[in-house]
């Protein structure tokens, strides 16, 4: 399972970089005013977006800074999900944040014993 949990580790770092860095950018600006969230909203979200990439980085040497990155990743993909079911969007708005969900819930829970130790 290390493989695998490896490159889920990286489509998640690539992911969060990404998105993270995305919510500086005018798109999201108006994609969370149409959500009905503000600006510091929208950053502050960038912001976790990108500490928990980072934690996932550290992960790759230190198995808590992995499990509290995931941790972060999962509660903002609930976020996410529960946001695009409240504005009824379609499921392909919100099938990525799902599956980025589903995988940081993997490599939390594969490492949950990490998490205060």
């Amino acid at each position: 399972m290390g493989t695998f949990l490896f490159i889920l580790q990286i489509i998640l770092v690539v992911a969060f970089v990404l998105f993270g860095f995305m919510k500086f950018g005018k798109q999201m600006g108006e994609e969370f005013e149409r959500f009905g969230y503000s600006a510091w909203c929208r950053i502050v979200t960038g912001l976790v977006e990108l500490v928990a990439a980072v934690l996932l980085i550290a992960g790759f040497w230190n198995k808590t800074s992995l499990a509290w990155g995931a941790l972060l990743i999962s509660l903002t993909m609930i976020g996410a999900v529960i946001t695009h079911l409240k504005v009824k969007d379609s499921f392909s708005k919100y099938a990525s944040p799902l599956v980025l969900l589903i995988i940081g819930l993997i490599v939390l829970f594969s490492n949950w014993g990490s998490l205060f130790g």
